[in-house]
């Protein structure tokens, strides 16, 4: 029944428990969840401030900053990368550059984390679009390689498409434009049948400009004039000025094959968008040039040199170095059309000065052709500069379709070796875990067998210091006996000796009242001088029994104080000790004062063991009414007083305390010490 009962209450603690933890576990969710929450309405909100037009552009910028910041920090979800991803986007759109880095890069270990292949292309190209920016090709070649092998990998063709196009593009910088070709047809295949009609015009347009460079006019005029068509019927017209775009290559490839004509109509239709030249100063400025140079070449000089001038203004507003020495060599050309040598070298040598300045050798090679033209006497050595520069050209055109292909090949090798290396990272992986389990196992056997041989020897060492304070207590006893039969001799003289002495004395003085003579003087005192010595006598006895007494009462304490002196011996923990006067020892029996001085004890060896405290505090005190109070303190790193299990110490030590009737506290947590209280009732203990 006893049992039962028991079962019933451990069964009870448990229940409560359980459901105290889950209470914590639900409120500490639940806040999370809150947090969460407001951070997503956070983001939300930002991403609407980013998209509203009426905001300027810093103003956007600072929310888009604030929304990537609260990005980095939240959860790796579905949700929390495709808010990432627009957050990457508008700082594409913004021209933040750095930041438009750090948050693909970001999106890209996000999305390799939780193997989100969409997401993984997509980044892996923005950190591409990052490095074809600031013209570090190969690095954005190597990003794109990326891109399009795991487009390849999930047959995801749109995205597979866009990724060659942006290779097709690095192709044409470094005047590739066979494999560029070949790269955007492949793109145009994928693209063609999809609803990406933005994309469409843009392929159409980058197929038509390498067409120009393969002098394909004709097929080059076929693909602006597609690309157009798109723009047309599926209304792409932005603020890019899709349209102008169009007419300003169509208008281009006419002036290539000297239809000047054709191409003057087509300059002119890209002209009447009216918010062109607000919008696109650096596409007004081509159009304008190149249909000035179009009036030049059918001989029309009216108001060419003051749109080639206007050209230039706006150019060098823009900074635009290579449109500026555009501008100076047709300002040179025209200036050699109407016979005026003098501003026709002065402006091939500013586009030659400027163009050596930019260090672009294809801006040089245009710049010495029209010198050349332009400077009859110095002809030759332009021509001679000309030649050489182009040779090179050729020759660093090879060499990067060489590096181009390496970076390609290396890309492979370094995708097989990955997965040869992952696979192999996997057993090594398997290998360690169960070896690092072995051992473990090993190590935890070996543990729990050298901790049972310490229980052992240590249960062993607290009977043996029991015994030997049981010997100590069985020697007190044998003394307290020789005490008490010195203390009934004492007794005995005192009544048999100083009170025989005393009656005597009294008895004689009784004697003296009945005289007059002379001698009454002198016996009197005789008999003071008697009192005196008795006096004497009883002072030593008293100072006797005195001593006895506290000696009697200091047994315990000695006993306490060679066990507090030895601590001081062995440790350096500062050590204090408060002990009450007051305090009637005689009260306590063998076996408490026994258990407090076990109790004592162990405390201190589990503070040495166990604390790492700096200071301890130990007092003894009587209360109001009439208990014996054992407080230990120290400021070690303490522990968890409320765990279930207790080691054999700190059970001995309540065990200790409980059995005298006595109660014990115990008050510990994590690197806020250790107090210990331990009560001890002295009224029952007489």
């Amino acid at each position: 029944m006893v049992f039962f009962l028991i079962l019933i209450e451990t069964l009870r603690k448990f229940i409560y428990l359980f459901l105290l933890l889950t209470l914590i576990g639900c409120n500490e969710s639940k806040n999370n969840k809150n947090v969460i929450n407001i951070n997503n309405k956070k983001i939300t909100y930002y991403l609407n401030k980013v998209s509203n037009d009426s905001l300027s552009l810093i103003n956007k910028s600072s929310y888009n900053k604030k929304a990537f910041k609260l990005l980095s920090k939240n959860n790796n979800t579905l949700n929390n990368r495709k808010k990432l991803k627009e957050v990457v986007t508008n700082f594409y759109i913004l021209n933040d550059w750095e930041n438009y880095l750090k948050s693909s890069k970001l999106l890209y270990n996000k999305s390799v984390n939780s193997n989100d292949s969409l997401n993984m292309i997509i980044s892996s190209r923005c950190i591409g679009n990052y490095f074809y920016n600031n013209k570090i090709l190969d690095s954005a070649y190597f990003y794109y390689l990326k891109s399009m092998k795991i487009s390849i990998k999930t047959s995801d063709n749109i995205n597979y498409g866009l990724v060659l196009l942006k290779i097709s593009s690095i192709q044409y910088e470094i005047n590739d434009f066979v494999s560029s070709d070949l790269t955007s047809q492949k793109a145009y295949i994928i693209i063609k049948n999809s609803d990406e009609n933005q994309k469409k015009y843009i392929v159409l347009t980058q197929l038509g400009l390498i067409a120009t460079e393969l002098k394909s006019y004709d097929k080059g005029i076929e693909y602006h004039k597609e690309a157009l068509f798109n723009v047309l019927k599926y209304k792409l017209e932005t603020t890019f000025h899709e349209k102008s775009v169009c007419y300003n290559n169509i208008g281009y490839l006419y002036l290539k094959k000297s239809d000047y004509n054709q191409a003057i109509q087509y300059f002119n239709l890209g002209l009447d968008d009216l918010n062109l030249k607000n919008d696109d100063p650096d596409l007004y400025s081509n159009l304008i040039d190149n249909l000035s140079y179009s009036n030049l070449k059918l001989k029309k000089f009216n108001n060419v040199p003051e749109l080639f001038q206007t050209a230039l203004e706006i150019r060098d507003r823009l900074k635009n170095t290579r449109g500026i020495i555009s501008s100076y060599t047709h300002l040179s050309e025209y200036y050699e059309a109407i016979n005026d040598t003098t501003y026709s070298i002065i402006y091939s040598k500013r586009a030659l000065k400027l163009a050596k300045e930019s260090k672009n050798p294809f801006d040089v090679v245009y710049s010495l052709k029209q010198a050349a033209s332009a400077d009859k006497k110095n002809a030759s050595i332009y021509i001679k500069d000309y030649i050489r520069i182009g040779d090179s050209l050729q020759d660093e055109e090879r060499k990067n379709k060489d590096r181009f292909a390496r970076i390609q090949l290396e890309t492979d090798e370094l995708i097989k070796e990955n997965t040869f290396l992952s696979e192999n990272n996997k057993k090594i992986i398997y290998f360690i875990t169960i070896l690092i389990s072995i051992i473990s196992l090993l190590f935890i056997a070996r543990e729990q067998r050298n901790k049972a041989k310490l229980l052992l020897l240590e249960q062993a060492q607290q009977k043996a210091n029991e015994e030997i304070y049981r010997m100590i207590i069985s020697e007190q006893d044998k003394v307290e006996q020789g005490k008490n039969s010195e203390k009934k001799r004492i007794s005995q003289e005192l009544h048999d000796g100083i009170l025989g002495r005393m009656f005597g004395l009294r008895l004689n003085l009784d004697g003296l009242n009945t005289r007059n003579d002379d001698g009454v003087i002198q016996d009197r005192d005789n008999y003071l001088n008697e009192l005196k010595l008795i006096e004497q006598d009883i002072r030593e006895i008293s100072h006797e029994l005195s001593r006895e007494k506290k000696e009697l009462i200091n047994n315990f304490i000695s006993l306490v104080n060679a066990l507090l002196e030895n601590q001081k011996r062995i440790s350096k923990t500062v050590l204090e000790v408060m002990i009450d006067n007051t305090i009637d020892w005689n009260r306590l029996s063998n076996s408490t004062r026994i258990n407090l001085y076990r109790i004592l004890q162990e405390c201190l060896q589990n503070v040495n063991k166990y604390a790492k405290a700096k200071k301890i505090i130990i007092s003894f005190k009587k209360d109001t009414i009439g208990n014996l109070i054992l407080s230990i303190f120290d400021n070690g790193i303490g522990f968890d007083a409320a765990s279930k299990t207790k080691g054999i110490g700190l059970s001995n030590i309540i065990n200790r305390a409980q059995e005298n009737g006595g109660t014990i506290d115990i008050n510990s947590s994590k690197n806020k010490g250790t107090s210990i209280t331990i009560i001890v009732p002295l009224d029952k203990l007489n």
